[in-house]
């Protein structure tokens, strides 16, 4: 079985590679990033687990090179399973609007270029790989804050706009991956609030939730992910197993 993680240098995306290569013996793992080969950790778990990885160096927002990192892959390998655990929240240009007055046009069109954009391009560049009969996997993280229903306290218009627009994406791709991708689950899945990078400037507010760590939500994921059925296909997932509100 082929796993293709996207995000493969972040917390959650890092701490799945890990555990996924512990507990499946046959697993082979592709592991995409800007900068995947360069990555000390990642060449860390290489050398734990030789000829079971593979590296892309690739940039989600470049379509482009997105599309040239691929062509890397053998024709003849079968991705079943496909992990987008790439999302952003702030960056050193910008950080979660709180008002309509903090909207920036180009960071607000950034966000939707890796949260869903992102997605969408990875997917479409690996058809070829995707186009067989065994049961296809095909994951978004996505997060709770983009439901529309569940949105209680505004702001992070970026974040919460271009996580809503993944759902969507999510949902289309589910129902075209049944005509052209059979068999196949697609499916959005919040991860939890995680201690990560993304969530490191929030310290005060994260006190108030459960906050787990990489290696807890990679487990609570991968329970979900084995878990899944063809029902479930097109389905918004909390961490836990349960159907989120859209």
């Amino acid at each position: 079985m082929t796993t293709l993680i996207a995000g493969i240098t972040g917390g959650i995306g890092h701490a799945m590679a890990a555990q996924l290569l512990a507990d499946d013996h046959d697993a082979h793992l592709i592991g995409l990033a800007r900068s995947a080969s360069g990555n000390e950790e990642l060449a860390e778990l290489a050398a734990r687990y030789p000829h079971r990885m593979t590296l892309l160096d690739a940039d989600v927002a470049n379509p482009e090179g997105l599309k040239q990192a691929l062509q890397q892959l053998p024709k003849e390998l079968k991705i079943t399973r496909v992990i987008y655990a790439i999302g952003l929240l702030h960056d050193a240009a910008m950080t979660p609007e709180k008002r309509l007055a903090d909207i920036d046009i180009q960071s607000m069109a950034h966000s939707y270029q890796v949260n869903t954009l992102g997605f969408l391009s990875l997917v479409q560049g690996l058809v070829p790989w995707l186009r067989h009969r065994e049961a296809k996997t095909i994951v978004a993280l996505s997060a709770k804050v983009g439901s529309l229903s569940d949105n209680r306290f505004g702001g992070w218009y970026a974040y919460r706009c271009s996580k809503a627009a993944l759902n969507m994406a999510v949902r289309n791709l589910a129902i075209e991956a049944q005509r052209g991708l059979r068999p196949s689950t697609v499916i959005a899945l919040h991860p939890g609030t995680t201690a990560t990078p993304l969530s490191a400037p929030y310290q005060q507010s994260l006190a108030k939730l459960k906050v787990h760590t990489p290696q807890e939500t990679a487990r609570n994921l991968w329970v979900v992910i084995h878990s899944l059925t063809e029902t479930q296909n097109g389905c918004f997932l909390n961490w836990d197993g349960s159907e989120l509100p859209w």
